[in-house]
């Protein structure tokens, strides 16, 4: 073992990698195990001296069991459901002597269930299983014998000194040593790690520049001290010790697993984290696992009908004990018997009996059943659904899992970012503001919505003839553009403002030398738009390199005149959260120093040189204007600087930049020293415009009785105006904001005393929410009082959401329509959502797009990625995936409401059938003393939930549709019957168990009444199995018939399967009671079915029984219909004359696609159904010209269709088709 730093250099295998201790000596005491010290030492290209630290192996497994654990891992997932342990209970009390019935009654339905989940399982984890194999058997190119040499990914081991050629994967964690590319640097893509595509410079030490030939890197024999395996993606402290020279190390110098190298020939690195220390697999979450609250409030019917079976089983007990007490002759029983004397020892017994008698009262195919119809759902239908296609970005919606669908109909509470989400996250440069004079011609889309709320019409202006439009740049005004900036009365000023935008960046530009076919490479699309502005100006940046930036410059000296300038980058100053701001220090070809800085106009203000008051004072100006028209404002400023005081700083930065500890503290420490005096030149303003249909999509929810909330870290103004737009907010709400900006704080924040600062800003923000609240609750106690708006800012948020003040801000957020929470942090984003989660009881929904909606998605009850510009993070930790906001609208109010409906019947529906079948089990053992005879044969048993009613129900849960999918659009209101929950309450409940019970009476006292006085053919009485199986044929074609009547819409699915269930039965009944086997199951049925469907008795009561067993549902139900009626029954009865108004608005799929593109995506998909009301997720218009293409057939669509579809009332859409 090597020590170094009086610190045992070892690495217990079983401690945590990523926690940190302080080094010192440990002996081993018995089973004591060393501590981990604060860093690890890696030896470069020496396996042997790493050999005794027992680093992890760079082999990852991302699967949830391996071969040992599958079998007692799988089925303890699987008895994690209350109704599999019941049924395995039962299963074991039926190998008992006890049970009336066959073990393979309920042994062969449980195995059946588990077996099918197993394999579901089994096939999930194999296929992580084969992705882990395919990336552990990737290969790499390691340094052995002076020689490059291919080996998987999982043999690479720490120290190694490994090749990475251009567009490879980095296999490990890597210390960047040299490159092809001059100067020691490398691009890099980090979309696998934070979602974003712009590419990041990574730039190795000069010392190693030359490792970069086998031969020259295997003399390389270096000593790497470095941090502890963490998580965190942007540190990293170190130091590189190569030739007793100590060489400090930053984050520049290291390559994460997961990213790639892009425009560089290959490089060469030491590998330093492997496997499941790299800092992405340390970041890897296990997404949560989501249970629906539907599948939560199951559980609780399942226990109650587990006491009511408990109950019935009780009644069975005492009957028997009452029963066997009496000297009943025909049981023979005396008073010396062992029976008559341990009646109570009988009466326990027969309890068991009796439990697994009426064990199919509790469904075991529910959760089975509901499993593939949730799979359907999210597969055929809402991945495939045209109008949740977006056809410019070719994406379809993607439900990610089938586990949610129904609380997609239960949603009562939003939570969504804005950037990307909201808005389209395509900067544009619109606006600017130079020394106090603000340029740029235009309305924006806030500023055309403000004017529409206050019912003023703004007219269009003219662009000017020589205007410029590209991605990214949107601006118009001629004083500015070609060369006009030279006439303006600050040329000097604007020629400062121009090189900032192309200087004080880290954009990278690829591709040719030429404005128009650069492409720029930026951390953000603001930075992008910006430089891209830049080269509209006459400042084309066309070429970087580690210390040196390029600018094409224009128009600088005469008009035309055309010249290219290097700018010697000296520093760079990041942009991070804190800093809110970035600087470059750069020398000019004629030694001029000068620092560009551009950030928040909130801290760029506060570093300005005193003297400059009225330009700052206009220029605030304008930004508040800018803000109040929705727009992304940054400020600019730049600093002459002295060259012997820059050199003095520059020596403080070059320290700080070698700490290992506390790196980035002293780094903005340094950074504070020289970012002040700085000289304002003005503002620059962006427009992020509205993603189409947000307005009318917000709208639609809110009326859907959905309240929405947005959570961004844009500043105030802008969040509201952007609300503004998107219909959140409007005047005729009452708005409560609870600010930071108060002069309280001010005051506070200016002593600087944080302890102060903390406990004034909570004051202030306990007073503004009791406040807010007491006013909230006046206006809710009045008859017509207005809606209610919350906005609040990320530092008040901080505070109010302490536990001491958390309760008063959900009661105020609660009693509001709107809420906008500005400049909130990724972590309070998730506690705003757990909060309304756990702390209201309410179905929440996040949206996001970007990683840092990451944690919001995942803290909501269904979390929904957009697929936007900000890489995949979002959709990869989401539960649905979407193209669009407005998309939203199809996902609850059509997918998410026809699935609640489903499923809610679907629960009611097996709840029904089980109970009346059990209840009719249970009348007879009144008639048999209570002893636990059975009433139907084992196999009608076993297969009565199995065969005979499974496929109905199947079709009601994908088909049942109340109402249209334009109609469920355009009446948004019938939404909250999902959040009220109306279709599975417990009176619900106790109407369909009012059903089972009187059904399962008509259906066994009408046939065994009668069959007191029935014979047969051949003059003989009905014996018990012609009885039970005259009502076990009775109850198949009542139990079947049921489904249509509770059916909304009803296709030839319905049919068949209601139809192909009552003839299974009678084809399974007419092979099973005609076979006679030697070891027979039960001689007792064999030829019953033949004697009964001899006589007019079975045919009389088989057109008789189901008609008055259903005769109190279908009254029941004309009576609600008419006198307690369902929202969605109304609105059938408005529509009930329109036989094509499901149709009428599906007409927008041609306005979103053209025919090639849906042909192409997913016609050929199309169900082959012709029926008014098809059950799947989108109708179309023309369905018989649709299947007829899809046969080949040409088939226009008739001129009294298109007559007939023109002159419906309801066309939202259909106009914008010209």
């Amino acid at each position: 073992m090597a020590s170094s730093g009086g610190g045992l250099n070892v690495e217990s295998s079983s401690s945590s990698p990523s926690l940190l201790r302080a080094p010192s000596r440990t002996v081993t005491l018995g089973r004591i195990q060393p501590q981990a010290p604060t860093y690890r030492t890696v030896f470069c290209n020496d396996r042997d001296a790493n050999l005794p630290v027992r680093f992890k192996g760079n082999s990852i497994s991302t699967t949830k069991y391996n071969v040992f654990t599958f079998l007692p891992k799988g089925l303890f997932e699987q008895f994690r459901r209350i109704a599999n342990i019941y049924f395995l209970g039962i299963s074991c009390l039926s190998m008992t002597p006890i049970s009336p019935v066959n073990p393979i009654t309920n042994v062969a339905p449980l195995s059946m269930v588990l077996l099918v989940s197993l394999i579901k399982e089994a096939f999930e984890d194999w296929k992580r299983f084969q992705n882990d194999m395919s990336i552990n058997n990737s290969t790499v190119e390691v340094l052995q014998d002076q020689q490059w040499v291919p080996i998987p990914w999982r043999k690479v081991q720490v120290g190694d000194i490994i090749k990475i050629n251009k567009d490879g994967f980095f296999p490990a964690d890597i210390l960047f040593l040299s490159s092809t590319n001059p100067d020691g640097i490398c691009y890099v893509e980090t979309a696998n790690l934070d979602g974003e595509t712009n590419l990041k410079i990574r730039k190795a030490l000069e010392r190693t520049w030359d490792y970069l030939t086998s031969e020259k890197a295997s003399e390389f024999k270096g000593e790497i001290q470095c941090e502890q395996p963490n998580n965190s993606l942007y540190t990293f402290t170190g130091n590189l010790i190569v030739e007793k020279q100590t060489l400090p190390l930053s984050p520049d110098q290291l390559l994460l697993r997961g990213c790639s190298l892009r425009n560089t020939e290959y490089i060469v690195g030491a590998v330093i984290f492997t496997g499941h220390e790299t800092k992405v697999m340390m970041n890897a979450m296990n997404i949560p696992s989501k249970r629906s609250t539907l599948e939560k409030k199951l559980d609780k019917l399942i226990i109650t009908i587990f006491c009511v079976l408990f109950m019935m089983c009780l009644i069975g007990a005492t009957g028997c004990a009452i029963v066997t007490d009496r000297d009943h002759e025909y049981l023979g029983l005396h008073k010396l018997d062992w029976e008559y004397r341990n009646r109570m020892t009988i009466a326990f017994f027969t309890f068991f009996t009796l439990i697994t008698l009426f064990s199919t009262i509790i469904p075991i195919s529910l959760y089975v059943s509901i499993e593939m119809i949730k799979f359907i759902q999210s597969t055929q239908f809402i991945n495939r659904d045209l109008h949740m296609y977006h056809a410019e970005t070719d994406t379809p919606a993607s439900a990610r899992t089938s586990n949610l669908n129904e609380e997609l109909g239960q949603v009562e509470y939003i939570f969504s970012d804005k950037t990307g989400t909201l808005t389209r996250n395509l900067m544009e440069f619109f606006k600017c503001s130079i020394g106090g004079i603000s340029y740029g011609c235009g309305i924006t889309e806030i500023e055309r919505g403000i004017a529409q709320r206050d019912g003023l019409k703004i007219q269009e202006e003219q662009r000017s003839a020589g205007a410029i439009r590209e991605k990214g740049f949107n601006f118009d005004d001629p004083r500015l553009m070609r060369g006009g900036w030279r006439n303006e009365p600050n040329p000097d000023l604007c020629k400062e403002f121009f090189r900032c935008l192309a200087i004080c960046h880290t954009v990278l530009p690829e591709g040719d030398e030429s404005p128009e076919k650069i492409f720029y490479q930026a951390a953000s699309p603001d930075e992008a738009a910006l430089v891209t502005a830049a080269k509209n100006f006459g400042f084309f940046f066309y070429r970087r390199t580690p210390t040196m930036v390029y600018v094409r410059e224009s128009h600088t000296e005469q008009m035309g005149k055309i010249q290219d300038v290097s700018y010697e980058i000296l520093n760079v100053l990041e942009f991070n959260s804190t800093r809110k701001r970035q600087s470059v220090v750069c020398r000019f070809p004629d030694g001029r120093l000068v620092l560009y800085c551009k950030g928040a106009d909130t801290v760029i203000f506060e570093r300005l040189a005193d003297g400059v008051d009225d330009v700052r004072k206009v220029t605030r100006e304008h930004l508040e204007h800018f803000g109040s028209s929705g727009l992304r404002t940054l400020c600019l400023a730049y600093k002459d600087l002295n060259p012997e005081a820059y050199d003095s700083w520059n020596e403080k930065f070059l320290q700080a930049k070698s700490a290992l500890r506390d790196r980035e503290k002293k780094l903005d420490e340094v950074a504070e020293l020289i970012e002040k005096d700085l000289i304002l030149i003005g503002s620059t303003a962006i427009e992020d415009k509205l993603q189409e249909g947000v307005p009318n999509c917000i709208e639609t929810l809110s009326r859907a009785g959905i309240k929405i909330w947005v959570l961004t870290g844009d500043k105030m103004e802008t969040a509201i105006n952007i609300a503004y737009a998107c219909n959140l907010i409007n005047n005729e709400m009452k708005q409560f904001i609870i600010s930071s900006e108060t002069d309280a704080i001010r005051e506070a924040e200016e002593r600087g005393d944080q302890v102060e600062i903390a406990r004034v800003i909570k004051e202030e923000v306990n007073k503004e929410l009791k406040k807010s609240l007491e006013e909230a609750q006046q206006y809710l106690n009045t008859v017509a009082g207005p809606k209610l708006a919350l906005v609040i800012d990320g530092k008040c948020l901080m505070y109010a959401l302490d536990p001491t003040l958390r309760i008063t801000l959900l009661s105020l957020s609660l009693n509001c329509t709107s809420v906008v929470c500005c400049r909130v942090s990724p972590l309070q984003k998730a506690q705003v959502t757990s909060l309304v989660r756990k702390g209201a009881k309410k179905i929440t929904l996040s949206i996001g797009d970007g990683a840092n909606d990451v944690s919001m998605i995942q803290a909501a009850h269904v979390g929904v990625g957009i697929s936007g510009m900000e890489g995949m993070q979002a959709v990869m930790a989401s539960d649905f995936a979407i193209a669009q906001f407005r998309f939203l609208t199809d996902l609850l109010l059509v997918h998410g409401r026809w699935s609640y409906l489903r499923i809610c019947k679907v629960v009611m529906y097996f709840f029904y059938k089980n109970l009346t079948f059990t209840l009719t089990q249970f009348w007879f053992t009144f008639r048999t003393g209570f002893s636990g005879q059975r009433f139907y044969d084992d196999w009608f048993q076993s297969l009565y939930n199995v065969f005979f009613t499974a496929l109905p129900v199947i079709v009601l849960g994908l088909f049942e549709k109340d109402v249209s999918a334009s109609l469920s659009k355009r009446y948004p209101e019938l939404y909250r019957e999902g959040i009220r929950n109306s279709f599975f309450k417990w009176r619900v409940v106790a109407v369909w168990a009012s059903s089972a019970v009187y059904q399962s009476l008509v259906c066994y006292l009408f046939v065994t009444a009668s069959a007191f006085d029935g014979k047969n053919s051949s003059g003989k009485m009905f014996g018990l199995w012609d009885v039970s199986t005259m009502v076990f044929t009775c109850l198949v074609i009542a139990v079947n018939l049921r489904i249509l009547l509770m059916s909304n819409s009803i296709t030839r699915w319905h049919h068949i399967t209601v139809l192909g269930s009552i003839l299974a039965w009678l084809v399974f009944a007419f092979v099973y009671c005609g076979i006679m086997t030697p070891r027979d199951r039960n001689e007792n049925v064999y030829f019953v079915i033949y004697v009964l469907m001899s006589t007019f008795y079975f045919y009389f009561t088989l057109l008789l029984v189901p008609v008055v067993a259903l005769l109190a549902d279908f009254i029941y139900q004309g009576v609600e219909r008419w006198f307690f009626t369902y929202d969605y029954q109304i609105v059938q009865e408005i529509h009930r004359h329109e036989p094509d108004s499901c149709n009428a608005d599906q007409l927008e799929i041609a306005n979103e696609l053209s025919p090639e593109e849906a042909r192409s995506y997913a016609i050929s998909q199309l169900p082959r159904e012709l029926s008014k009301h098809t059950g799947f997720a989108f109708d179309s218009p023309g369905y018989e010209s649709f299947f007829a293409s899809q046969l080949g057939i040409y088939a226009p669509q008739k001129a009294w269709d298109v007559a007939r579809r023109a002159s419906m009332r309801s066309r939202p859409k259909a106009s914008k088709k010209k």
